[in-house]
C-alpha cells in the first residue's frame, strides 16, 4: 500500500521539471491569429513604422543626407529642452504616485463596500468624468480653476488664488495637470481594478478570512499581489501618456494669452520645430529621445511588475 506521503510526492510536480503543456485544438489556434492579426498588421502601420522612419529622419540632414548626432545635439543645446524635460518630469512623477496610491485605495475601500447599489453608484461616479477627455476636460478646468467663474470660487480664493493668473502660476502646473489627468482618466482604471478584484477567487479570500486577515491584512496579502500584473499594466500605459503631454498646456497657454509658455513640454516643443521652424530632423530627435526613455522606463515597470509573466497549467 502506498504511504499517503508518497501519494502526495506523486501528485506534486518534480523540482526543476515543468508540468506538459496540453496541445491547443487547431481551432483555438486560429482564433488567436484572427484576434492578434489586425493589432499586428495596425502596430507595424501605426506604431512601428513610424518610429523607424522617426530614427532615419533623427540622423538625416533635411536633404537627405547622413547627419550623425547634429540633430540630438542641436535639441540638447537649445536652452527650452531642459526645463521641457523638468516640466514633464514633475508632472509625471507627481501623477504617477497619485495613480497608483488613490486608484489602487479607492479600489479597495469600494470593493469591501457590501451595499450593491452603493458600490455601483459609486463606480459610475468615478468612471463618468472619463467621458469628457481630451480638450472638453481642460475646458471644463479652465472655468473650475477660475475664480470669476468657478463654483469653487470660495475655496480658490481661500487658498489665495484671487485671478485666473495667479491659479495658473507656472510653480503650480504640474499639480493643475495631475488634477485634470487623475480626474478624466482615474476612474476607468478603478473600474478596471474593480474587475480584476472580482477575478480573486472566492475560496482564497474565504480560506484568508478563516486564518484570521483582517480587511487590512487582506489588501496587503492576498489583493495586492494578486493585483501587481494589474497595476504595472496601468503604470505602463499612463506613463506612456503621460510622456506625451501636449493638449492640456497648449489650451491653458492659449487661454492665457502666453502666461504658460507654448513650449512647457516636450510635445510641445516637438511640434514647434516641426511646425513653426519647419526642422522636422530635430523634431524626430525629440520624438526618439522621448520614445527611449518611454521605453527604458516601460520595461522597469515590466520587469518588476511581471506583467508577462505565465502560470504553466
Amino acid at each position: 500500500m502506498t504511504a499517503p506521503t508518497d501519494l502526495r510526492a506523486a501528485a506534486l510536480p518534480q523540482a526543476g521539471r515543468r508540468p506538459a503543456r496540453r496541445p491547443q485544438p487547431r481551432l483555438s489556434k486560429a482564433v488567436g491569429y484572427l484576434f492578434t492579426g489586425p493589432y499586428v498588421l495596425f502596430a507595424l502601420a501605426f506604431g512601428i513604422g513610424p518610429a523607424v522612419y522617426a530614427v532615419l529622419l533623427s540622423f538625416s540632414a533635411p536633404d537627405g543626407d547622413f547627419a550623425g548626432v547634429s540633430n540630438y545635439a542641436r535639441v540638447l543645446d537649445d536652452f527650452r529642452f531642459i526645463p521641457a524635460v523638468v516640466h514633464v518630469g514633475l508632472y509625471l512623477a507627481l501623477w504617477l504616485v497619485s495613480l497608483l496610491v488613490f486608484v489602487v485605495l479607492l479600489t479597495l475601500m469600494v470593493h469591501a463596500i457590501s451595499v450593491r447599489w452603493l458600490s455601483g453608484a459609486l463606480r459610475l461616479a468615478y468612471y463618468l468624468p472619463g467621458a469628457l477627455a481630451g480638450a472638453s476636460s481642460v475646458l471644463l478646468w479652465l472655468f473650475m480653476l477660475n475664480p470669476s467663474a468657478s463654483p469653487a470660487a470660495w475655496l480658490l480664493r481661500l487658498m489665495g488664488f484671487e485671478s485666473f493668473a495667479s491659479t495658473i502660476a507656472p510653480d503650480g502646473l504640474p499639480i493643475i495637470f495631475t488634477l485634470i489627468a487623475f480626474w478624466s482618466g482615474a476612474g476607468g482604471w478603478i473600474v478596471v481594478m474593480y474587475g480584476a478584484l472580482n477575478n480573486i477567487p472566492h475560496e482564497v479570500m474565504e480560506a484568508a478570512r478563516i486564518d484570521g486577515c483582517g480587511p487590512v491584512q487582506m489588501a496587503l496579502k492576498i489583493q495586492l499581489p494578486l493585483l501587481r500584473k494589474w497595476i504595472a499594466y496601468m503604470a505602463v500605459l499612463s506613463l506612456a501618456g503621460g510622456t506625451q503631454i501636449f493638449v492640456e498646456p497648449t489650451m491653458l497657454s492659449q487661454a492665457s494669452n502666453g502666461q504658460v509658455p507654448n513650449d512647457y513640454s516636450i510635445n510641445q516643443l516637438a511640434y514647434l520645430y516641426a511646425f513653426n521652424i519647419r526642422d522636422f530632423n530635430a523634431s524626430a530627435a525629440i520624438a526618439v529621445m522621448l520614445l527611449v526613455v518611454a521605453l527604458a522606463l516601460s520595461a522597469i515597470f515590466v520587469w518588476r511588475g511581471g506583467l508577462f509573466e505565465t502560470e504553466d497549467v
